[in-house]
Parts: C-alpha cells; sequence; structure tokens
C-alpha cells in the first residue's frame, strides 16, 4: 500500500456527547457522523489533558504533557488553595514534532487553524509546518468569529465571513495544490470554543427546534458550588444539564457542514482512498462555565475537570482499505497514541531520538481488540477555569483513580458499571485504590510530574488582601480570557 495521506481535525472544546452518532439527540451533525460510518468510532478515547495546550503538544510530540512539560493552557495560572504547579509557556524546539518527522520522509505539512504553543518563535512553522495559515498564540478568536479576525497568520476576509468557512477555504485550497506527494495537513479548529458565535439563520433554526421540543436553554443551567479558584471569588459552577443552547448547536451543525465539503474536496481531488483521516478534540465540552453552552451527560462534569467528561473525546478515524467501514472499538487509546500511528501507517520506523509515550493504534485500526498498553494517565496539577481543582488520574482497564492534590483524597470509578463516575468505590476496593494510586505516584515520578505547593496567601487573597508588595503579584494570570 501506498504511504498515506494523514488529515488531521481536531477540534477545540467539543464533548464527547457533542456528535449524534455519539448520542446527541439536540445537534445535527450528519457528515461527522457519515465519516463514522465509513471508519472506526473509539468509544473510550481520551483527550491526554482537560485543557487545550497540552493536549496539543501531546499530539505534535507523541508524550503525556507532564512529559514534554505544558501541563495547563498558555499561559493560564489560576491560584487557590494551592499555588499551580510551574509549566512551560511554549513547545520546546528541541522536540522533534510528528511534522518535521513526516516533512523529513517526504511528506506535504500545512497547519490551519489553532495553535496556542507559545509565542513567536514558537509557532507552526517552526516546527516543521511548510504552511502555516491562522496559527499564533491566540488560544481562541480573540475578537470573534466573524472577520475582521486580527489573526496574526490569517488574512482578514470580507466583512462578515464565518472563521470555521474561512479555515475550511484554506484546507481544501492546500489539498488542491498538493501535487501528488502525501501531505499531513493539520485543520485545527476555533470551533467550538467561546465566543459561542454563529451564522444567524442557523442559530434561529435551533431556537425554533428548542422551542418545538420543549426545551429551554435558561432553564437547564443549574447553579452549584461556589468557583475553588481564587480570580473567580464570588462566582459559581453553573451546569448545564441538557444540551439545548441554540448557538452552540448552530456552531455544531456549521462545523458538520465544513466537514462534508472538506471530504468532498478530498473525493473531488481523487485522494479519497488514499488519505487517513482523524476527527477528534483536544478537551471535553465546556459544561460548567462561561455560559455552559453544552452538557456531556451520562459523563459527569466537562472542560477542566478531571472527570470523563473533561477528557473523554470523540474519535473517528477513516482509512479506506484498512479500517473496516461502521467498526467500533473500546479500547481505551490517548492523545499521545497518534504520533507513533501516523509513523508506522507512513511506513516510518520510530524515531529513538524522540522519546514518545504513545502506542499505535495501527493494530485496532486492523480489527485488533486491544492494545499492548495497561494503563494511561493524566496530570492536572492547576485549578481551570470551569471549576476543576489540581489533580491526577490513572485509567486500567475499566478502572480509573483519580487523586486531588488540595486534600489528597482518591476516587475509584469502574466505567463499564458506571459510565458516569456516580460511585466512588475507593472505600469498598482499598487494595486496587491503593495500587492504582502506587502506580500513578511511580509514573508522576518517572516522567518527573510537576506538583502545586501550598498557596501561603490563600486566606488574605480570599479576604480581597495581598501581602506583596506591589499589592497584586501573587494574583493570577488566569484573570487573563480563557483559552
Amino acid at each position: 500500500m501506498n504511504r498515506p495521506s494523514i488529515l488531521v481535525i481536531l477540534l477545540d472544546d467539543m464533548g464527547w456527547r457533542d456528535v449524534s452518532c455519539y448520542g446527541s439527540t439536540f445537534y445535527e451533525t450528519p457528515n461527522i457522523d457519515r465519516l463514522a460510518a465509513e471508519g472506526m468510532r473509539f468509544t473510550d478515547a481520551y483527550a491526554s489533558c482537560p485543557v487545550c495546550s497540552p493536549t496539543r503538544a501531546s499530539l505534535m510530540t507523541g508524550k503525556y504533557p507532564a512529559t514534554v512539560g505544558i501541563t495547563n493552557f498558555i499561559a493560564g495560572n489560576a491560584w487557590g488553595r494551592l499555588m499551580g504547579a510551574p509549566y512551560l509557556k511554549a513547545l520546546p524546539h528541541d522536540e522533534l514534532t510528528i511534522a518535521e518527522a513526516l516533512r523529513q520522509a517526504g511528506y506535504r505539512t500545512a497547519h490551519v487553524g489553532k495553535w496556542h504553543l507559545g509565542p513567536k518563535g514558537h509557532w507552526p512553522e517552526d516546527f516543521g509546518f511548510e504552511v502555516n495559515i491562522g496559527g499564533c498564540d491566540f488560544g481562541h478568536p480573540a475578537y470573534g468569529y466573524f472577520s475582521p479576525y486580527r489573526i496574526p497568520t490569517l488574512p482578514d476576509g470580507p466583512e462578515g465571513e464565518y472563521l470555521t468557512d474561512r479555515l475550511t477555504d484554506e484546507a481544501i485550497r492546500f489539498i488542491r495544490g498538493a501535487g501528488d506527494a502525501p501531505f499531513f495537513l493539520h485543520l485545527a479548529h476555533y470551533a467550538v470554543h467561546v465566543p459561542i458565535q454563529a451564522p444567524a439563520e442557523l442559530v434561529a433554526k435551533y431556537e425554533a427546534k428548542a422551542r418545538r421540543l420543549g426545551l429551554d436553554p435558561a432553564a437547564a443551567l443549574e447553579p452549584g458550588e461556589p468557583m475553588p479558584v481564587l480570580h473567580k471569588k464570588g462566582q459559581r459552577v453553573i451546569r448545564r444539564r441538557v444540551q439545548s443552547d441554540p448557538a452552540y448547536a448552530a456552531m455544531i451543525e456549521n462545523l458538520d457542514h465544513n466537514v462534508g465539503r472538506l471530504l468532498m474536496a478530498l473525493r473531488e481531488a481523487g485522494r479519497e482512498r488514499d488519505t487517513l483521516v482523524v476527527f477528534t478534540s483536544d478537551n471535553g465540552g465546556l459544561s460548567t462555565a462561561e455560559g455552559s453552552p453544552t452538557c456531556n451527560a451520562p459523563l459527569s462534569e466537562g472542560k477542566g475537570w478531571m472527570y470523563d467528561g473533561g477528557v473523554r473525546e470523540p474519535l473517528l478515524i477513516r482509512w479506506p482499505g484498512v479500517v473496516a467501514p461502521g467498526a467500533c472499538c473500546a479500547e481505551p487509546v490517548t492523545t499521545p497514541d497518534f504520533y507513533p500511528t501516523f509513523l508506522e501507517a507512513a511506513g516510518e520506523p520510530p524515531r529513538p531520538e524522540q522519546h514518545c509515550d504513545g502506542v499505535s493504534m495501527l493494530p485496532l485500526l486492523r480489527g485488533a481488540p486491544r492494545l499492548e498498553r495497561d494503563a494511561i494517565f493524566w496530570h492536572y496539577p492547576h485549578y481551570s477555569n470551569q471549576g476543576g481543582t489540581p489533580a491526577c488520574a490513572v485509567r486500567a482497564g475499566d478502572w480509573k483513580l483519580i487523586e486531588f492534590f488540595e486534600d489528597g483524597r482518591v476516587e475509584l470509578y469502574h466505567l463499564r458499571e458506571d459510565i458516569g463516575e456516580t460511585r466512588n468505590l475507593a472505600a469498598a476496593h482499598p487494595r486496587r485504590a491503593r495500587e492504582l494510586r502506587e502506580r500513578l505516584a511511580a509514573w508522576r515520578e518517572a516522567v518527573g510530574a510537576k506538583e502545586p505547593a501550598p498557596n501561603p496567601y490563600y486566606e488574605d487573597m480570599l479576604a480581597g488582601r495581598c501581602p506583596c508588595p506591589n499589592g497584586a503579584g501573587h494574583f493570577p494570570e488566569g484573570a487573563a480570557p480563557p483559552a
């Protein structure tokens, strides 16, 4: 078989339940569903972090966030009872990215869309991409989804042009001009990150649909506990209990339309059968803050949390002639697995100069029931903007253990029997909880994971006082717009 081209469609903040083929009954995604029918749908695929930059670094390097050193979105640094752990604010230049490895193997390489892995000098063109359209230090469309975008690596389009449409146009242009060489196209949409904005006619469609179904978007929002992070003092976690936000649904439909356009472009270019297509997301759906536009139920919580709502993702892979149409895989996989998968698919050997935490998914794509791996890990030693507190986790088989850094407590769940993580079994299964906790601690030590320290200023900050000389120096950078 000839080396395939590789097309990665990476979404921003799309939740596991945000696609019809994963159970959404409010959002409409016929093109994404067709992709699932033509390839393999993974039920237990995970992002390597509940926020964006670490997952993106994992995809590029094949490493867990704790290994590469980027464990939070760049440059968030929120404080609560603990201080955020230190982390790198840019992808290191000594990392051999998957784009560089494939380019060295003769692939044409292009990045289109969100990057968010450091300031200028650490953008896609510095890490193996011949083409960079839209990739910079922006974590979200700071000026909105309608042109003018003011993104430094994307010329503004006509006034009112929609960003997801434009990025798809650019990706299609690259496919049509790629010639006969295999390509690696990393299309990283800014959608469906806030601000929640969509074409007016699509929003009106879902407003009417919500009324027809008897859904009140505002009534679906449920106030919860106080936010644990100091820069959101006085605010509460606000959970959306049902998918009902018309503007978010409109963003999803527009995205689905553009996935259809992209797949049609592959067909028209004669590249459909020799292209490995991946569709996935960087973290869970935004369900507990900043408007809480979606709901990840039956999964617990969402973006910014260590529960599965924060890290379990839609993952669809189509590769004609290799992946059986309509296949479904329940084996847990995680973001670092893409690096060795793409290398093996391209017929390239592992790169000994680039340590890799991932395992190739190619056996699964060819029909194997499982991988030779017994656990996957997460490390998020930070407060999120969505209500999550610093934590780490391990999944081994159907068991998942979460350890919280604030108080050292652990929670143990059996995900096959309790997908919503509603029954903490740590007390009922102390031996298993102890074993998984020890494995998690050994892994953190092995990768040099940084841990958060107590915040000595917590009580003063809670009371609105800051004892540092300038009166504000201990307040977090996390007060900046979320990413």
